[in-house]
């Protein structure tokens, strides 16, 4: 089957989490994925439980569809490797700071003398115009500057914590793919090649914004920034008498809903406070706190029968291992196993969309530090001879088995 962006040439240099897992998304979708690693390898290889050395969970999460291939960029030789690399690529992505590709030499300014048609995608963390520009970026560091702590310790009093999970590179990553597409929809239609920059700081702003800025959307302010629904200390799974559900019980029909199964419907007809989506934000601690207070009593088994009947949308509390086993992702087939020619047997995620013609999925498995270099420097016209050069100066490398 054919895959959506076959036939695109993707120079990804980049490592970590936000890039990389922005990569193996188009990867999936069919592009040709290079990516370029330092001879000691992305860092993230190190990150354990692994069965072998380098070849880390998360690193095996976010690096499927892809090849690797070593150049030591800072050697003449590797430098070199790489712009022929460029020559045909459709897209160059990175995540240093711009500041770090001007000294290696591979400024867009460059590199589109040599490819008119290069898409020069950076994902790094603060835009060029500000004040910000050039400082380093991790994903603990934009939840903090956009508030994403904050917001916590608002609703519930706490000390501030980042979201255990990192939603800041993920959701750039995404966010990047699609702006990465849209670039090369526009090279198709022109042969035109450009700059595509997205930074952490002024992605997250905005994804944050969209539910705070509140009273601030107006000016003068109506009232202060923050949603004051998703700020309730009341907005969190629901203790059941025997563990948790979580419920959203959001528009007019699912309250009524909601009423009329209790057989209180008279009640929800009587109390200002459910009139509308208005009054019930602007009550939301109280009406909360009375549903929490309802739910300790029935079980969680007894509440989501309950809110399936009345069409109310409810799910149960999972762990990572109970998501793991989670019934309809096991019949959905969202997990797969595959054998991997050096990892053994490896539990891998579907690509979270179904396409009718065109379905995005792994095209090849996780690669070894190099595992492809050899191979990459051939397509572009290296020989043996030059290739082993290469590897005697250390400007590329290969796996050990190989």
């Amino acid at each position: 089957m054919t895959k959506p962006l076959d036939g695109v040439k993707v120079i990804d240099l980049s490592n970590m989490l936000m890039a990389p897992y922005a990569t193996q998304i188009l990867g999936d979708m069919g592009a040709d994925i290079i990516k370029v690693e330092p001879p000691i390898g992305d860092p993230i290889r190190g990150i354990g439980p692994y069965r072998n050395p380098g070849m880390g969970a998360i690193f095996m999460n976010i690096n499927r569809s892809k090849r690797s291939i070593v150049l030591d960029l800072k050697k003449p030789e590797g430098h070199a490797a790489i712009l022929e690399l460029l020559k045909d690529a459709d897209i160059l992505i990175y995540n240093r700071r711009p500041q770090v590709m001007d000294r290696l030499d591979l400024s867009y300014e460059k590199l589109s003398k040599i490819n008119p048609r290069l898409i020069y995608a950076g994902l790094y963390g603060y835009g060029e115009d500000g004040p910000y520009a050039g400082k380093p970026a991790f994903d603990d560091l934009i939840q903090g500057a956009v508030a994403i702590p904050a917001l916590g310790q608002m609703a519930n009093g706490l000390d501030p914590v980042y979201t255990p999970t990192a939603i800041v590179d993920r959701g750039v990553a995404l966010y990047a793919v699609g702006q990465i597409n849209a670039a090369l929809y526009h090279q198709l239609k022109t042969g035109q090649g450009q700059i595509v920059d997205t930074p952490m700081f002024e992605m997250m702003a905005g994804f944050v914004l969209g539910d705070h800025m509140a009273g601030y959307t107006f000016e003068p302010p109506l009232g202060p920034p923050g949603y004051k629904r998703m700020l309730t200390p009341n907005r969190k799974p629901y203790p059941t008498s025997d563990g948790y559900v979580c419920v959203l019980i959001y528009t007019d029909t699912h309250w009524r809903h909601f009423f009329r199964a209790l057989g209180r419907e008279a009640e929800f007809d009587s109390d200002p406070r459910y009139t509308s989506m208005t009054t019930r934000v602007e009550n939301i601690d109280t009406i909360y706190s009375d549903l929490a207070d309802l739910l300790t009593s029935r079980t969680t088994a007894e509440w989501l029968t309950f809110f399936d009947e009345t069409d109310i949308p409810a799910m149960p509390l999972h762990t990572p291992q109970s998501l793991i086993d989670d019934p309809h992702l096991q019949a959905t087939d969202f997990f797969t196993f595959s054998d991997h020619p050096t990892e053994g047997r490896i539990r891998e995620m579907a690509s979270p969309s179904t396409w009718s013609e065109t379905q995005p999925g792994s095209t090849r498995p996780v690669p070894l530090l190099g595992e492809h270099s050899a191979e990459i420097l051939r397509e572009v016209g290296y020989s043996d001879e030059q290739i082993s050069d290469l590897m005697e100066s250390g400007a590329t490398a290969a796996p050990a088995a190989q």
